[in-house]
Order: C-alpha cells, then structure tokens, then sequence
C-alpha cells in the first residue's frame, strides 16, 4: 500500500504548487475580466462578484495522480434589489436537490419580474432562479471575455474555453515552455455560484444519467465545500502530526480506479458513483469522528484504511450514508456551521441507488480489498491504465 501510494497516488508538492499558482493567475484574470464587462449590469442581469473560490481535491491535499484538473467556484451577483430565497425541493428531485425563489428587498413582486422573464422558470406555480439558464449565460459571458485575457497571457499560456450542454465550462490552460517549470496541460472546471451567505453556494446539477423523466430545471445542489475544509483544518490540528487519514483516501480512491479497469458497463459506471470521491470522503469524516485520532498514526494505517473499508461496506448493505453536513447535529462545535446547514432535511446519500447495484458493490468492494495486492500489480500496468478524464 505505501509503495503503490508512492509510485502512482502521491502528488508532488513542488508540482502542485506550481500548477495551483498558475492556475490562481489565469483564474484571476478571466473574473477580472469578465467582472469589467459587467459593471453596470443593471437591474434585468447578473454580474460576477469578482472574487472565486478554490475547491475539491487539489485544495484539501488528497489529489491522486496528476495535478491536472482543478474546481473553481465562481461566485455570481443577483440584482441589487433581489436576494436569494433557497429551500429544499421536496418532491421534486432527488432528496437534497434545492429550488431558489427570489424576493425584491423591498417587498414589491413587480421588481421581480423583469430579471425573472430572463433567468427563472416556472415550478408549481411559483417562479424560480433556472440553474441552466444561469449556466448558459455564465459560459456566453465567459467566452466574451477570452479574447482580451487571451491577449493579456500569450507569453504565459495559450488558454481556450470549452462546454458541454449542461455542465460548466472548463478552462483548458497550456503553460508556454518558458514560463514554469511543470509544463503540465490543465483543466479547470469553472463552476457559476450563487452565494448563500456563510460561505454556502447554490450550484447548477450535473444531468442525470439515470432512466426516467429529467430533472427540473429549477434544481439546484448545495455546496458547502468551506465547511468540508473547516472540518478538514480543525482534524489536521487534532490528530498527530503523521496522521494517514488523508492517504487512506487517497489509497482507497486508487483501489476504486484500478479496479473499475477491470469491470465492464453498465456496472463500471455504476461502481464509479456509487463510490464517489465525495462518498469517501463523507466515510472518512463519519470513521474519524467514532473514535480517538490518535488511532491515525501512519504506524495504523492499513488497520484505518480496513475500518474505512468496512465501514463503507455496512452502509451500502444498509443502503444508507447521511450526507455529513445537511442536518448533522453531532459535528464537532469547533467546526462552526452555518444554521441553514444545521436545520437542513438529513439526506441519504445511496438513496438514488437500487438495493441490488449497492449489494453489488459492497461485494466488489470487499473482493477489492482482499484482493489488493493483486489488483495493483495487475491493473498498474502500462496495459490497463487509462488517461484519467478531464472534469
């Protein structure tokens, strides 16, 4: 585990850093930019806020592989005289989906409707913010703005902007030989936010791959991505200095790779998210917080990554992991969270998933671990590894 950890999870810092930075420059002068253009956005459109937030893997220090994908949260300004007014959407998505009405400061509907013929949908009878709609102007105004970035970064990097129907745009960057040392491709998925308050964000779903009629457009997810690495901080001053609760994920997503290499559809498309990164990432907080973090000493770490292991299994026989944040009143009060979090509906994160498909990969899961040192020397190969999709 620690050689297979080594070779092929373990990131280099030096790279890394190298790759965050130049990925913060381009990042800032795309918002710069496309905030200039929206200056007097006026009451009828949205604008950037002008700042953005760096998340997932590569910002929490349990990316594997290769620096080359980075999340990017770009937060979006509403009208002045217009605030967000989130709540859950029951009935009408998957649990934990959210729908966002919207309220005039001063009371008066009327002030709504010009925005709203141009960014809102119907649902039930009540207008509410499109998350496509929104998603279809962030990316038209984004691709306005390429040509003066562009220009302003020839001598660093050659930059295109690239969307699929649905899903954010990504920003595509390829550093210029002369200008850093990692000459690495990257891909940031600039992602459109709208700001809750207490550094909580609406974002736009990804279209759903499952049967049946498609979700609403008026669906929204709930990221709370600062509160995951609050709780990450306060664990790294908590536990010992060598703790491996961080390369035990690691390690297991790299389990979870290597041995998808090796399934066939559909099943491999459901092992993958079924076992999401965000998935394990929720197990590792719940495992860490049952017992003492000292038990994390890098000296313990395969008997952690087989608690980890178990633990997970349990919940896919159960068919039940609670998303860690919505509704969990048991986190650690170091760890303050925002009160929309706090009195948030709990939400199963399995719930999606047929019993079967879970009871199926419970199996795999624990034939994968058995099986470990097999499945790393024979799927590590140059025969069976796969480029890693971009976001």
């Amino acid at each position: 585990l620690e050689r297979f950890h080594e070779r092929q999870l373990r990131v280099s810092p030096h790279v890394l850093g190298h790759s965050k930075a130049h990925v913060g420059r381009v990042v800032a002068e795309l918002v710069r930019a496309a905030k200039a253009q929206g200056l007097q956005p006026g009451p009828l459109a949205l604008s950037l806020r002008g700042d953005f937030v760096r998340i997932g893997s590569a910002y929490e220090q349990h990316k594997v592989r290769s620096p080359d994908c980075f999340d990017i949260l770009v937060p979006l300004r509403l009208p002045p005289h217009l605030e967000p007014q989130p709540r859950c959407a029951h009935g009408l998505g998957p649990r934990g989906d959210f729908v966002c009405g919207l309220r005039a400061r001063d009371g008066s509907s009327r002030r709504c409707r010009p925005f709203a013929e141009g960014f809102c949908v119907e649902l039930q009878g009540r207008s509410h913010l499109s998350s496509g709609l929104v998603l279809r102007w962030f990316q038209g105004h984004l691709q306005r703005c390429l040509g003066a970035v562009r220009y302003r970064l020839q001598e660093r990097c050659r930059i295109s902007l690239s969307a699929c129907p649905g899903h954010p745009p990504t920003l595509r960057i390829l550093p210029c030989s002369d200008y850093v040392c990692c000459h690495i491709s990257m891909a940031v998925r600039l992602i459109p936010a709208i700001p809750l308050g207490d550094a909580l964000y609406l974002t736009a779903l990804p279209p759903q791959n499952s049967p049946g009629p498609p979700a609403p457009d008026a669906l929204w997810g709930l990221n709370a991505s600062r509160q995951e690495q609050r709780l990450l901080g306060w664990l790294k001053e908590q536990a010992p200095a060598s703790s491996c609760h961080l390369k035990c994920l690691q390690i297991l997503k790299g389990l979870r790779d290597l041995r998808g290499q090796g399934l066939e559809e559909p099943f491999c498309s459901q092992w993958g998210r079924v076992l999401s990164s965000y998935v394990l990432k929720t197990a590792l907080f719940s495992v860490l917080l049952q017992g003492p973090l000292e038990a994390w000493d890098e000296q313990f770490l395969e008997e952690r990554l087989e608690d980890l292991v178990l633990y997970l299994r349990d919940c896919l026989r159960k068919q039940v992991l609670m998303d860690f944040f919505l509704g969990n009143t048991s986190i650690p009060e170091a760890v303050a969270l925002p009160r929309f979090l706090k009195e948030a509906a709990p939400v199963n994160l399995l719930a999606a998933f047929d019993g079967p498909t879970l009871d199926l990969v419970a199996f795999q899961l624990i034939s994968t671990w058995i099986q470990a040192p097999h499945i790393i020397r024979m799927y590590s190969s140059p025969r069976y590894l796969r480029p890693v999709p971009t976001p």
